[in-house]
């Protein structure tokens, strides 16, 4: 069943074109890979699909219902949850006031703090610590578990690795792929190309604003996703 589709959407920033004309579906529990340089329309893509950024033309269709016109805030509660890029924490809250903060405009379900806490037991000795005051892994950690408070069918991580040690990047994957077993959908950019093929069932390369591939991950090569990524005309695999 497909929990997300877009329909030939267009983003827009100003005069330019961020997403040109893609069509994209979502299978409920699918992880999907969102790869490609910078610039290349990922971040802007997520914004658009959490309602951060509203599409110039085509359709966001979630659960079969049209909400390219439906604000973020309302999209919330309707299970869809977006993790940013620089994971925007409110930096004087504590873990916990963080966490309980994005609880208020949630679903029902079985994520709560107790549960988020499990899941990234990094945070477990934090957890009455300021969010100013975290390693960049244990504020992405954070930034995840807010996004899972909100109990989302659909979740949007932007950049899970950036800035990170190695060390805390395997932290955080450890805890993401406990997550991603517990059957939420995942829309995940991620620079990190390994990375985004070990926990991803499909991926799929964007090139200035086009999807250029798109696969199943089992069914690609790092060379593969690497060609389409600089746009080399040899570039194998799965066409959009």
């Amino acid at each position: 069943m497909s929990i997300l589709a877009l329909e030939r959407l267009e983003v827009r920033h100003g005069l330019l074109s961020a997403v040109r004309d893609l069509d994209l579906e979502l299978a409920e529990g699918e992880t999907l890979a969102l790869v490609g340089a910078n610039g290349a329309g990922k971040s802007s893509l997520l914004r658009t699909i959490a309602g951060a950024h509203r599409p110039a033309s085509g359709k966001v269709i979630y659960e079969g219902r049209d909400i390219s016109r439906v604000s973020g805030h309302k999209r919330v509660p309707m299970g869809i949850a977006l993790v940013p890029e620089g994971r925007r924490l409110f930096p004087s809250l504590t873990v916990e006031e963080n966490l309980l903060v994005a609880g208020r405009n949630g679903r029902q379900g079985p994520w709560n703090v107790d549960a988020v806490i499990d899941a990234f037991p990094m945070l477990r000795e934090r957890r009455r610590s300021r969010a100013q005051n975290l390693s960049g892994g244990e504020q992405q950690a954070t930034a995840i578990g807010r996004a899972l408070m909100t109990n989302p069918r659909l979740l949007l991580l932007d950049e899970v690795s950036l800035g990170l040690a190695p060390v805390a990047v395997e932290d955080v994957y450890r805890s993401l792929r406990q997550v991603i077993a517990g059957g939420t959908t995942v829309i995940l950019v991620e620079q990190d190309l390994a990375r985004a093929l070990d926990v991803a069932t499909r991926v799929v390369c964007m090139l200035e604003g086009r999807a250029v591939l798109a696969a199943a991950a089992k069914d690609v090569t790092r060379e593969i996703v690497t060609d389409a990524y600089f746009g080399t005309p040899q570039a194998g695999g799965a066409r959009p």
